[in-house]
């Protein structure tokens, strides 16, 4: 079956009319990948002269990124030069954040492992370069750029969080960030953490919908903390699977209390005796 002009001409016109929405997404992918081996990963040739090389690149890669969304050279560049006017401070962060992971996961060897093998920690490299696009306002790309994590990770960081010092993510699959997000200094997460918002009309689009945590929370798999006023207080130390909706005061241990029985002879609850 033939398509009909009519279909045709109604797509055309609307990726004209949006052309300085849309962009390569796999020049993305590829620029998140390449800056981040640059930083960090060894390559062929690792003299001064090939990272200076490399950065020329980047820079170039970007300028086609973000001229493609604003349409405009003098902005671009504008752009451009201070997203890498800030990269010694976020590399800064990010080898704090490497850190981290080395001190407190005992499987970590080294940090050559943690940037050759850890996906939560290549999620936070990717969130704090697509926040620092977000805090530029550089439209659609920084979302475009922390969407290559998640697929990549199963890790999902709104770029619009904000996420102190010294950060741990630790297995990291299932974890969700949401925009409104405030995390502290020293913060641990592990997998399947949800940090959302308790109202998701559109109507509060611009109100504060997800929940602080303060500085060296420890928050462990499968706990959901929901709601822009809840705060998790600093030291608080908050068990799997629970479900926090207000306040926890600094110092706090939230937990999740299992109950343990000891089989008999009886029959099973009809519940357990399914076969799937």
């Amino acid at each position: 079956m033939a398509i009909s002009d009519q279909l045709i001409e109604r797509i055309h016109q609307t990726k004209h009319n949006s052309i300085h929405g849309f962009f390569d997404k796999i020049k993305t992918k590829k620029w998140v990948k390449d800056l981040y081996e640059t930083l960090f990963l060894p390559q062929d040739d690792n003299t001064e002269d090939q990272l200076k090389r490399n950065f020329e690149a980047l820079q170039k890669t970007l300028s086609d990124l973000i001229n493609t969304v604003t349409g405009d050279k003098i902005i671009t560049e504008k752009q451009v030069n201070r997203f890498f006017e800030a990269l010694p401070q976020l590399y800064d962060q990010l080898v704090l954040d490497a850190k981290s992971i080395l001190e407190f996961d005992p499987a970590a060897d080294s940090l050559e492992e943690v940037y050759l093998a850890y996906p939560g920690f290549f999620a936070t490299y990717v969130y704090r370069i697509s926040h620092q696009l977000w805090s530029q306002e550089v439209k659609i790309l920084p979302r475009v750029i922390s969407e290559y994590a998640h697929s990549k990770t199963g890790i999902d960081i709104h770029p619009g969080a904000t996420i102190g010092k010294s950060f741990f993510i630790d297995h990291g699959t299932g974890i969700v960030i949401g925009e409104t997000t405030i995390i502290g200094n020293n913060v641990k997460i592990y997998q399947g953490v949800t940090l959302g918002a308790l109202n998701v009309s559109k109507e509060k689009a611009h109100q504060k919908r997800h929940p602080n945590i303060e500085d060296d929370v420890i928050i462990y798999s499968g706990a959901t903390i929901l709601g822009g006023e809840t705060t998790i207080g600093r030291e608080s130390i908050i068990g799997g699977n629970v479900w926090v909706t207000q306040n926890v005061p600094a110092n706090s241990l939230v937990y999740h209390k299992s109950e343990i029985k000891i089989k008999d002879n009886s029959s099973l609850p009809e519940s357990l005796t399914f076969v799937i």
